[in-house]
């Protein structure tokens, strides 16, 4: 078995508050430098700098995951995770149906640019990403499972966006084996929330990309590590 170090919830330049400087090709290098093997690019209600993502994780040795950070229509944020690419660009495309369509305030939200893996923008989104879509709360388990994903409530120890700022907790009859903490210290505050712990950083710039600490302890097989890592969030 091995340790493998993660960070499952990073921004990138294309998330309106991501940093301009946080391209795909940097957050994977960064990832590298920290000491990471798994990184999940997860920008609010797209995936489109997934690819690219994945095109420089491979240079920098890095396990690539596609993800999306989804804001609920009760402006809750769920954290969405694919075994494949294919599978993540698929989701992106039925989110992209359920959008708010809001134009874009750069001056007030920032820019929302797509980057390729040598870190030149070819394109920008006119729509605000991160504002709610028309997806609820409860939907959200079985829509991921659709496109063969997993999902979990993100950063509920924080008092904006969280399922617990939002609905006070949980439902009791929650189907989430995972939920995410930002800061793994206020763990005992959550010890009879029903669920198992991931540490990740909510990244939206680079110096925000976690160290290495925390890790999944998976058999030693880069080539399968993320099958190997969603056997785990399924519960198999």
């Amino acid at each position: 078995m091995k340790k493998y170090y993660y960070d499952l919830h990073i921004h990138s330049c294309l998330s309106p508050c991501g940093d301009d400087d946080s391209t795909p090709n940097s957050i994977a290098g960064m990832g590298e430098l920290n000491g990471l093997q798994i990184m999940a690019l997860t920008d609010h209600n797209t995936t489109r700098n997934c690819l690219y993502f994945f095109e420089a994780a491979s240079n920098h040795g890095i396990i690539p995951i596609a993800g999306m950070e989804l804001t609920t229509s009760e402006e809750i944020h769920i954290i969405c995770l694919f075994e494949t690419l294919e599978n993540a660009v698929a989701f992106d495309s039925e989110i992209e149906k359920r959008r708010i369509l809001i134009e874009n305030r750069t001056d007030i939200f920032g820019n929302q640019l797509v980057c390729d893996s040598m870190d030149n923008v070819i394109s920008t989104e006119k729509h605000l990403l991160s504002n709610a879509t028309s997806v609820s709360f409860d939907e959200v388990p079985e829509l991921v499972k659709k496109f063969g994903g997993v999902c979990y409530p993100a950063h509920i120890d924080r008092d904006s966006n969280s399922v617990t700022a939002v609905l006070g907790g949980l439902p009791p009859d929650h189907p989430f084996k995972f939920c995410e903490l930002h800061n793994k210290e206020k763990a005992v505050d959550f010890k009879d929330i029903g669920c198992e712990f991931i540490i990740s950083s909510d990244a939206h710039y680079l110096w925000d990309i976690s160290e290495k600490e925390n890790f999944f302890l998976l058999p030693d097989d880069d080539k399968n590590a993320v099958k190997n890592l969603f056997e785990i969030l399924r519960d198999l």
